[in-house]
């Protein structure tokens, strides 16, 4: 059965566990106080950043720092929120100098809890979203209002300066690569170039037109051959005539050694050309495969030609991305609303802190007083017992707790003295 049924039975309650309750308010009143009183209040800074986009379109001048703001934010972030970075800003504002027990891991935690930093993304266009983030919030909640000032303003400032030092970081990094690749192109087409010139030149007579001249010069040969072969014909002929005709035998002996010598000149010649013929065509059989490494050099240099054309196109993009960053003509971070010194802490006041703290110490009193009796569910009153059992009582005796009768002091007194005079005649006896 529950003790609480009307206002009577709470009031009887409070009336019976009022030490009890008294106590427990004053107690937690007590204890609400000092809380309240050794709070310490928080202020709360923010100071809001704009991420503008470039000033010159993507199309005329694209930036060579790809990838969607979020991204290179969220890199940010995790950046100056490192144990390092956290570490000088407690140095240079001297924060938690009033703990000297806590360590350094321990301030660190404090600070990351105590600094957010929050994006907010931009409007989408179309159904793709891009990532693109608009603003960005950097809250500080520090002891002073000064101070949740000046926090909000360092984070904020090393915020944009890492941005800015990222873009041209990666500006600069992406123009030094292409310059040496296009530099590393060059060295090597150069190379290759003289490797074809020295080719070239040990097998010129078997390079390019030289072929032609070669077939050309082994038919004018091969007329040559074949006059020499007509003329060796006529020599044989005049020397036959020689041999048949009745001149003296020394004038004919001397006519046959002059005609000898004339076909031994000629089959010299003949020879010599026979020789000239044989090397042309020697070197025209192995024309197609000197032709052959000739393509295979021509379609190597063609591709470093290529890769050279790429790589100056993007040298010179990365040369233009590096003059936007420079000149910060390209997306940037702006300060639209600075952090102000807040006017009021954004936690609860002393007051507001002691009377909920009381509170809260009256509902549990008297829900340990209400605890008490449904501990014990007795019947206290007429009430109760009609509304329990449906029975009407008589009559009610309340609970006469009598006090012992104790004799005031000079009633003691006097006992003890009329005591003690009985006793003397007893004595003497």
């Amino acid at each position: 059965m529950g003790p609480i049924y009307s206002l009577d039975d709470f009031l009887e309650m409070v009336l019976r566990h009022f030490r009890l309750i008294s106590g427990l308010v004053l107690l937690g009143g007590f204890v609400s106080l000092i809380y309240a009183q050794n709070q310490q209040h928080a202020y709360r800074a923010s100071e809001t950043i704009q991420i503008e986009r470039p000033q010159i379109a993507d199309d005329l001048a694209a930036s060579t720092v790809a990838g969607s703001s979020a991204r290179r934010l969220q890199l940010i972030e995790q950046q100056i929120m490192s144990r390092s970075s956290l570490l000088d800003i407690i140095a240079d504002y001297g924060l938690y100098a009033d703990l000297p027990a806590l360590t350094d891991s321990e301030k660190v935690i404090r600070l990351r809890q105590s600094v957010s930093i929050n994006g907010v993304a931009a409007v989408r266009e179309g159904y793709a979203d891009d990532g693109t983030i608009s603003l960005l919030t950097i809250t500080a909640e520090m002891p002073t209002p000064e101070l949740a000032q000046q926090i909000a303003t360092e984070f904020s400032r090393r915020t944009i300066a890492a941005s800015s030092s990222s873009r041209l970081e990666q500006s600069r990094a992406t123009l030094d690569f292409f310059t040496r690749r296009e530099d590393r192109l060059r060295t090597e087409i150069a190379a290759l170039e003289d490797r074809i010139a020295a080719f070239r030149a040990d097998n010129e007579a078997a390079v390019g037109g030289s072929v032609e001249f070669s077939r050309a010069e082994i038919g004018t040969l091969n007329q040559s051959i074949l006059g020499l072969e007509r003329e060796r014909i006529g020599l044989e002929r005049q020397r036959a005539q020689i041999d048949g005709s009745t001149r003296r035998a020394s004038t004919a002996e001397r006519e046959r050694a002059d005609i000898d010598a004339q076909i031994a000149a000629v089959d010299r010649q003949t020879e010599l050309l026979q020789a000239r013929v044989r090397e042309l065509q020697a070197t025209i059989q192995t024309s197609p495969e000197i032709e052959r490494t000739m393509i295979e050099f021509q379609r190597e240099r063609d591709q470093l030609q290529s890769q050279l054309d790429i790589a100056t196109a993007r040298r010179t993009e990365a040369e233009i991305g590096l003059r936007l960053e420079s000149a910060e003509k390209a997306e940037r971070l702006t300060v639209i609303e600075a952090a102000s010194v807040p006017d009021y802490p954004f936690t609860s006041s002393r007051k507001k802190t002691a009377a909920m703290g009381l509170a809260a110490s009256i509902l549990a009193a008297l829900g340990l007083a209400f605890l008490l009796d449904l501990r014990k569910p007795v019947i206290r009153t007429a009430a109760q017992m009609e509304r329990e059992t449906g029975l009407t009582p008589v009559v009610s005796i309340p609970v006469m707790k009598a006090k012992p009768l104790r004799p005031s002091r000079l009633r003691r007194l006097r006992a003890a003295l009329g005591g003690g005079r009985r006793s003397l005649p007893g004595s003497g006896g």
